[in-house]
């Protein structure tokens, strides 16, 4: 019998509700939100919120016990760490601290999940942070609805599950907001998810500016993976409201000249049903649905983001056991003082058999001093680990830290960056500019005002032919 799972995401402007039974669709739904309701995937009136999605529920008769929950990408970051072969049982406390060095926002503040992927000697992993307060917002909602999400995803997440293929990008366009996503080795390698300007009437006003992030997006990806970059056979998927404007998807992807088209829904469409409305919840409908093996490319990024304060107690046969084993535990030992007080014949047996126990007792506490030592050496090489970590990750904050000082300046100063290239304490930035001035002003700026500490700062001649504006070279060493 196929498995049936029930979806719900709630938008800025709408509630989604899918219910899938195996790989097709059974039943959908949706209910409009009035504006200031929910923003930027924060419900404001959970009270509100609750009562149209318990109204929702009612109306489709749809089981609320087991929900997956989607929970919007804004303000979430992701990345993909890497460490050292580490023992198990430090691994939580590893990517802990490796969350605290990366993401740029106090954990007190986030929640965050994360999932080993495969990998070789080194062990990677794809962390995820989310907002405490979105995510703790949308779970009182949903219980004030009587809904019990027993799973979470973020929407980014649930739409990089979809597309069958090695490389993509999707391109998620609302009115709102905007979604990117590159996609490589089964991994979102990158996921932006910005705010796009509330004034627009339409998404064409907004076009230029969604156009603008997508080359940024992928000129950042190729920046960092030089050998295996996006070139033109790598589709661009668009969903959300660019998949109903064709004739912007040329201005979209530009000169690279990359194939687009609507994001392929992977389970068919009944009659009457919309898959690019619904994309978001058939993600989430695929972390429990077993997608196709052999030779398929779906993203491996599956893990539960529902975090464990908010996890449903589940029933254990343990608090049925002990209990139980307890009381037959004393009647056993009132049986046995009977036995002894009404049976002294056997007082010399159980003597020989304590006797025995304590020969046994001893044995067991020689083993437990034995594993203590081995306790103890296990965390002689932790500590070492543990500082092997920490040479590492100083490098890598170095590089994280260049690369966000040189593309915040070049944002401020009007520049272009194109290629960035790291040499010992050297970086190499190449890029270009509309007239030479930006080009200096973008130099001093290493010299004078970045809080890093950058010992000096080259500029090549700069070259300015028309079209392409001014081609400069900047060398910053540390």
């Amino acid at each position: 019998m196929a498995k049936q799972v029930t979806t719900l995401f709630i938008r800025d402007t709408g509630i989604n509700v899918l219910v899938m039974k195996g790989r097709q669709v059974a039943k959908w739904a949706r209910s409009p939100l009035e504006p200031g309701l929910v923003s930027q995937g924060l419900i404001l009136d959970e009270d509100t919120v609750a009562e149209k999605v318990k109204e929702l529920f009612s109306r489709e008769k749809l089981n609320t016990k087991k929900v997956i929950a989607g929970l919007s990408g804004f303000d979430s970051l992701y990345r993909v760490v890497t460490l050292p072969d580490l023992p198990e049982a430090i691994i939580p406390e590893a990517v802990r601290r490796e969350a605290q060095r990366t993401i740029p926002t106090s954990l007190d503040e986030v929640y965050f999940s994360y999932q080993a992927l495969p990998g070789t000697a080194e062990k990677r992993f794809f962390l995820a942070t989310y907002p405490r307060n979105t995510t703790d917002a949308l779970v009182r909602t949903l219980r004030k609805a009587g809904i019990a999400p027993y799973v979470m995803d973020l929407a980014p997440l649930a739409l990089s599950r979809i597309p069958d293929e090695p490389r993509a990008v999707i391109v998620n366009a609302r009115s709102d907001h905007l979604d990117i996503m590159v996609i490589a080795d089964r991994i979102p390698q990158v996921i932006r998810t910005l705010s796009l300007p509330g004034e627009s009437d339409s998404l064409e006003d907004n076009i230029p500016i969604i156009a603008e992030e997508f080359s940024r997006t992928v000129t950042f990806y190729n920046s960092g993976h030089l050998e295996y970059q996006l070139d033109d056979s790598v589709p661009v998927y668009v969903c959300g409201d660019l998949a109903a404007a064709p004739e912007s998807w040329e201005t979209l992807v530009g000169a690279s000249g990359q194939p687009v088209s609507p994001l392929p829904s992977p389970v068919p469409a009944p009659e009457g049903f919309d898959p690019i409305e619904f994309m978001v919840n058939i993600g989430l409908g695929l972390k429990e649905l077993l997608l196709e093996k052999g030779e398929a490319h779906f993203s491996i990024v599956n893990f539960n983001a529902l975090p464990a304060v908010h996890v449903p107690p589940s029933f254990s046969i343990l608090r049925v056991l002990v209990p139980v084993g307890v009381v037959i535990g004393v009647a056993a030992l009132v049986f046995l003082g009977i036995s002894v007080l009404t049976n002294r014949a056997q007082i010399e047996t159980l003597r020989t058999d304590v006797a025995r126990a304590e020969g046994l007792v001893v044995q067991e506490q020689s083993d437990i001093a034995a594993l203590r030592a081995e306790v103890t050496s296990t965390e002689d090489t932790a500590n070492t680990l543990r500082d092997t970590i920490v040479a590492l990750d100083q490098g890598r904050a170095d590089m994280y830290l260049d690369l966000r000082d040189i593309d915040r300046a070049a944002r401020r100063h009007n520049v272009q960056w194109e290629s960035i290239r790291h040499v010992g304490e050297s970086v190499t930035v190449g890029g270009r500019a509309g007239v030479p001035c930006y080009v200096y002003n973008y130099s001093r700026y290493f010299r004078d005002d970045s809080d890093r500490p950058f010992l000096s700062v080259w500029v090549s001649p700069v070259e300015c032919r028309r079209p392409d504006g001014c081609q400069f070279t900047l060398i910053i060493s540390k």
